[in-house]
């Protein structure tokens, strides 16, 4: 292969690749005869290493410690392990253009773009004015990606429809202006874990969105009683979580 053939094939410039050889990230290849750079199928794996790396937002110099450590590896394990990222790209992309072809097929919303899974969850979700529901609408659609996507949307379902959670949310609306020490918080805390289905637990990946940072911000989103509910529920379903079934 030309150093243009190359480029193409990994999806990077002609530019970029003399950019690696400039720095020694790439080894130069071999040459014809006429002087021109004869690029074989290592340099394309190694080269489209070099890129999925920096995608991923590694610096150059960091690569480079990455490439080190890959040195001596079979070419058949150093494909696979392309073919595997190829492969999880692809999803992602499929992923992405569900969601595109979701809001070409309907009128745009506020809340768009969202996943078709989750568009369906929110309309099932019986109309309410109280103010705590709309927040779990609200950091729902911003959990989105984080807690599991379609299998967690599937299992949130019966949770969605069950108008009996309604008049928890009522419950939590009503500590508005209360302290973090208000006997309704444990009762309301424990009906509120009581209620999340165990389907749910189990289809939200390990660590979930606390792993993000995400709980403080939610707790701060809160007034002190709801926030203590709302720490207590958090706390509840972990341990439920990391129970034995």
């Amino acid at each position: 292969m030309r150093i243009g053939e190359i480029a193409a094939l990994v999806g990077v410039t002609s530019r970029t690749v003399r950019h690696y050889h400039h720095i020694g990230l790439l080894p130069e290849p071999q040459r014809r005869a006429n002087g021109y750079r004869f690029y074989t199928l290592r340099d394309a794996v190694l080269l489209a290493r070099i890129r999925r790396l920096t995608e991923l937002g590694l610096a150059l110099d960091e690569v480079r410690d990455v490439l080190a450590d890959d040195a001596g590896r079979e070419l058949a394990e150093v494909l696979g392990e392309l073919d595997t990222d190829l492969a999880r790209q692809e999803h992602e992309i499929q992923q992405r253009r569900k969601v595109l072809a979701a809001l070409l097929d309907g009128p745009l919303t506020p809340d768009a773009p969202l996943s078709p899974a989750l568009v369906e969850l929110l309309k099932v979700a019986p109309a309410t004015s109280s103010p705590t529901a709309a927040k779990d609408r609200e950091h729902l659609m911003l959990l989105e990606g984080i807690i599991g996507g379609d299998a967690v949307y599937a299992a949130l379902r019966p949770l969605a429809e069950d108008r009996a959670v309604l008049p928890l949310y009522e419950r939590l609306d009503e500590l508005e202006g209360a302290t973090a020490d208000d006997p309704r918080i444990g009762p309301l805390a424990d009906e509120l874990s009581a209620a999340v289905p165990d389907e749910v637990l189990a289809a939200i990946p390990d660590g979930g969105p606390t792993a993000t940072g995400f709980e403080q911000a939610l707790l701060e989103d809160y007034s002190p009683a709801q926030a203590e509910v709302v720490r207590r529920v958090i706390e509840l379903l972990t341990a439920r979580s990391a129970a034995p079934r």
